[in-house]
């Protein structure tokens, strides 16, 4: 399978549901998780007083909720207020404008910057944009607007020869006041990468060389839209600035209710889709593919097709696609900065991703850093990962299907990894969990054909071990010749319902610790089928 830039990411439902292993209902599924989840939950560490106290009003979560409709999509409960204030919008709207009529003339050459200025005003106001490349310096859209063009490739915003690297092709109007009720549909973004040259590092830093940054906004919608080559990110739902004021802060003015939808992304110098500091989001059928790394130095590009990043919350992602970046989708948090959390994926394919399901929090790793206050709540249903692959985007970073590392109550239900059997994965883990991830439950996972990795499912040991881990329903087809490694250390573990067909194995199961609650584990064509403690 190779996704191109042009691949029709409402395709992804479809394409999901013909590869995965489990055929079954979203509807059921997201039952399943939820119902997991729930279980998980009942006796998962709740954070400490003081770091909800810090929060201060942000401890109150929005309707968490997710519903699937008769045709199996997914949302969020509060979709629905999303969905009210879209009419409010086209009620505020009080003119409908084509931006020709205000002088752009869209030949790839004029600068149309004055034209968009005059046919935006002060917002209020659809502006219709022609099929033509139209050139500017950047737009800033007022609340209340709604630009729409022809379609993707037909109608493109190009970034001016002479915009300064920092410069965001589209973003809102007001950071320090926000803006509101913010449509786009319709167009590709091109932030012009080439007037740069050979200059390595694209990107001036924070949430600058942006194709689209919506900060401080509520209530705001990107649908059909690409995005190419941008210095950063294509899209990038944000805060005005990025806050590193520690784990359990969290940054004002942050974007919330915002809806992506049909988004296609190339090229990007960090990541195609990044949220940071913001709440409530909903990205969905969607597809990132093939970085270019050039925000950072070469070789040390943590470029993800989609990034789920420092205090972002509440987000939900849906049938959305990743090719060939470092990370597939990343849940994260830098060291100083609080982790994302409660954030659900339904639905994603990422084929030669480097990581492709990537979930931790950067400096509460080892056994002497502190513990994470906020790496909390991961929900995954249905996803697949094909073929990751070693990538010069982040050189000496081995290829995984999935790591967990500092997150708390993390349910995957429903994943399918395909290997390539004639890659060289190097005696590497094909899922991992490790560096003090804790309540991890991976249900109804099937993996086949990485026969060169180390070990499909390695549970780490040792003082920075991972722990309070439950495997159920792990079907391992002609893959590694471990199928699941227990690390020392582990002191709660349920393994039930395991059926693993190897050739040459070395073991089905290996702990080194006596773990009562086994059972169920069937591991055909493995010289040792079961090994604890030495004992087959």
């Amino acid at each position: 399978m190779y996704l191109d830039q042009s691949h029709d990411p409402r395709k992804n439902a479809r394409l999901l549901s013909q590869l995965a292993y489990h055929k079954v209902s979203v509807k059921k599924a997201v039952e399943e998780t939820n119902a997991i989840f729930s279980r998980i939950k009942e006796n998962a560490p709740m954070p400490k007083p003081s770091f909800l106290k810090r929060l201060r009003s942000n401890v109150a979560l929005t309707d968490c909720a997710t519903y699937v409709d008769e045709e199996g999509h997914a949302y969020p409960a509060w979709k629905n207020l999303l969905d009210t204030e879209y009419n409010h919008l086209l009620k505020r709207v009080r003119r409908t404008v084509n931006v020709k009529d205000y002088g752009a003339i869209g030949d790839g050459r004029t600068d149309d910057t004055e034209a968009f200025k005059k046919a935006i005003g002060s917002g209020r106001v659809r502006v219709c944009i022609p099929a033509g490349v139209f050139v500017t310096k950047g737009l800033r859209l007022p609340s209340w607007t709604y630009l729409e063009g022809a379609g993707k490739g037909t109608t493109i915003i190009k970034l001016h020869q002479a915009a300064p690297k920092g410069t965001r092709l589209i973003t809102n109007a007001n950071y320090r006041r926000g803006n509101r009720n913010i449509y786009i549909q319709g167009m590709t973004l091109d932030w012009n990468v080439e007037r740069l040259g050979y200059e390595q590092k694209t990107a001036t830093g924070g949430n600058h060389s942006s194709c689209l940054t919506f900060a401080h906004v509520t209530f705001g919608w990107v649908k059909d839209v690409s995005a190419l080559n941008p210095g950063l990110h294509c899209f990038d739902i944000s805060s005005p600035a990025y806050s590193y004021a520690g784990d359990g802060t969290r940054a004002r003015g942050g974007s919330k209710y915002i809806w992506l939808d049909n988004l296609n992304g190339s090229g990007f110098g960090d990541d195609g889709i990044t949220t940071h500091h913001s709440e409530n989001i909903l990205i969905s059928n969607c597809h990132m593919c093939d970085p270019s790394g050039r925000a950072h130095q070469k070789g040390f590009s943590n470029s993800n097709g989609i990034e789920v990043d420092d205090g972002s919350r509440n987000v939900w992602l849906a049938n959305n696609s990743t090719a060939r970046c470092f990370g597939g989708v990343e849940v994260k948090a830098h060291h100083n900065s609080s982790a994302a959390s409660n954030v659900q994926i339904i639905g994603h394919l990422s084929v030669n991703d480097n990581r492709s399901y990537n979930f931790r929090h950067i400096g509460h790793h080892t056994s002497t850093d502190p513990a994470s206050q906020t790496a909390y709540d991961i929900r995954a249903t249905n996803i697949v990962a094909i073929a990751p692959i070693y990538t010069n985007l982040y050189t000496g970073s081995n290829p995984r299907g999935m790591v967990i590392s500092a997150y708390n109550n993390v349910v995957i239900n429903h994943f399918t990894l395909i290997g390539d059997p004639e890659y060289d994965y190097k005696g590497n883990p094909v899922i991992a969990l490790q560096y003090r991830a804790r309540n991890i439950s991976l249900h109804n996972i099937a993996i086949r054909s990485f026969q060169t990795a180390g070990t499909d499912i390695h549970i780490f040991g040792g003082t920075q071990r991972a722990d309070c881990i439950k495997l159920r329903n792990i079907f391992i087809r002609n893959s590694a010749p471990q199928a699941i490694y227990v690390g020392t250390g582990v002191q709660q573990l349920a393994v039930h319902n395991v059926h693993a067909r190897s050739k040459n194995g070395a073991y089905g199961l290996k702990t080194v610790n006596s773990l009562p609650d086994i059972s169920e584990v069937h591991a055909t064509g493995y010289k040792t089928p079961i090994l604890i403690d030495g004992d087959t």
